[in-house]
């Protein structure tokens, strides 16, 4: 796993955990960008870089916690690149059993003196093999100190544990804590509009995807291809990608042929496209966002997909637009939240987010809904969405909602190990009285 194909795996995610440590880039789109740069790599060789990156950021708590058992410099006073390569090489011993441990500390000591540390060989080799030799003894917190166990064993920043417990049962924490490593499955919205299910499932197995059905008819889950954009029937737009639980808030958002919908926070576009393919060409949906990188996003999936009864703008949710006043039949607000249910898909949240953020985030939220709740038509509908799992955004909103002259007529909290493999994300329908 050293150097195939003249790559060095291990050099490329070290290079990608620096750059996320250093400019806080997330790190999804820096697996992406080296995906897309080494897609000439055999799957395996692409399935161990990613596996290595996303991890290390994953389980960085616990990593350092081990670490700090068995060396006298703390990670966080050493030097950025040590601090990732040891890491990434704690990582491999603990949860990467194929990769030989002499392997991980002989290939660790080689990239150490390639970038400049051959003062270091020592201290990294000796770190590394103390802690190959002592992986069965290493001590935990006791689980009687459930924030603090818990957080070691999932990495999970103290403070959030403690937020997710003023909501939820010990045991609703354990799962959704549990629940945020699972493998994540990947679900696709059939275009309707060019088309069925049954053929799109008869496509794709020809195209050597797996498919499986799902509780919604224009839903599926697929598995087993390579690239996307190696797939023609990608290319010709015959799906997009959303996730399941996203799905399921569209598919009870109540919008029918012929409506107007206005999707407020609409990027990367996955909601309006399902408005699209549900109001069908009488109908008319409105697509915004905050900047055009923004919506630019939103107009390559349209145009992939051939849809045309959607108008893209570039708007700012928390400005008022008269014009839009009593014009809406299903107006879509999945806002701007702390992002705490995909922690699964994007590790970042987790050591970025803080609770200011998450109380500036609920001020922001209130600002778009004051606003979006005007442009509904009386008796029509607001679908208000995040992929968070606390209640002050989600609970406590929709009463807000409610005393800007509302009724709830459905809502869900979705919960990570709870709801099959599916994100942490809320939805509530409501109803303007």
């Amino acid at each position: 796993m050293t150097a195939i194909n003249s790559v060095n795996l291990r050099a490329v995610v070290l290079d990608m955990l620096l750059e996320n440590e250093k400019n806080g880039e997330f790190s999804n789109y820096l697996l992406n960008n080296a995906l897309a740069k080494y897609q000439y790599l055999e799957k395996s060789q692409r399935s161990f870089i990613a596996k290595l990156f996303i991890g290390t950021i994953e389980r960085k708590i616990e990593l350092d916690y081990i670490c700090n058992q068995f060396s006298k410099t703390k990670t966080n006073k050493m030097k950025p690149l040590i601090r990732s390569l040891i890491r990434m090489s704690i990582y491999q011993l603990m949860y990467m059993d194929m990769v030989p441990e002499s392997a991980v500390c002989n290939e660790a000591v080689k990239l150490a003196n390639k970038r400049g540390f051959s003062n270091l060989k020592g201290f990294v080799n000796g770190v590394l093999r103390n802690i190959a030799r002592n992986k069965d003894s290493i001590k935990y917190p006791d689980s009687s100190d459930f924030v603090l166990y818990n957080s070691i064993k999932y990495s999970m920043p103290e403070w959030i544990i403690e937020m997710w417990l003023k909501d939820y049962e010990k045991e609703v924490v354990s799962d959704i804590l549990a629940g945020l490593f699972k493998e994540k499955r990947t679900y696709i919205r059939v275009n309707t509009s060019k088309i069925s299910v049954a053929k799109l499932e008869e496509i794709l197995t020809k195209e050597g995807v797996t498919v499986k059905k799902t509780d919604i008819d224009y839903a599926l889950e697929i598995s087993g291809y390579d690239y996307l954009t190696n797939l023609d029937s990608f290319n010709e737009g015959l799906f997009t990608i959303q996730d399941l639980s996203s799905i399921i808030a569209g598919f009870n958002s109540n919008i029918k042929e012929g409506d107007i919908v206005l999707d407020v926070c609409a990027a990367p576009g996955g909601k309006s496209v399902n408005a699209s393919l549900l109001t069908k060409e009488k109908g008319r949906v409105y697509s915004r966002d905050i900047s055009y990188e923004k919506t630019d996003k939103i107009e390559e999936n349209l145009d992939r997909l051939g849809l045309l009864n959607v108008d893209v703008d570039v708007f700012d949710a928390t400005d008022f637009d008269e014009d839009m006043v009593n014009k809406c039949d299903v107006v879509i607000a999945d806002l701007p939240c702390s992002g705490l249910g995909i922690i699964g898909r994007k590790p970042d949240i987790k050591y970025n987010a803080t609770m200011d953020k998450c109380r500036e985030l609920v001020k922001i939220q209130k600002d778009i809904l004051v606003n979006a709740t005007k442009y509904v038509k009386d008796g029509a509908y607001l679908i208000y969405s995040t992929c968070t799992i606390n209640k002050e955004e989600n609970e406590d909103q929709v009463r807000f909602i409610e005393s800007l002259g509302f009724k709830c007529e459905e809502k869900r909290q979705l919960l990570p190990g709870l709801n099959s493999d599916i994100d942490g994300f809320f939805y509530a329908r409501m109803k303007k009285i």
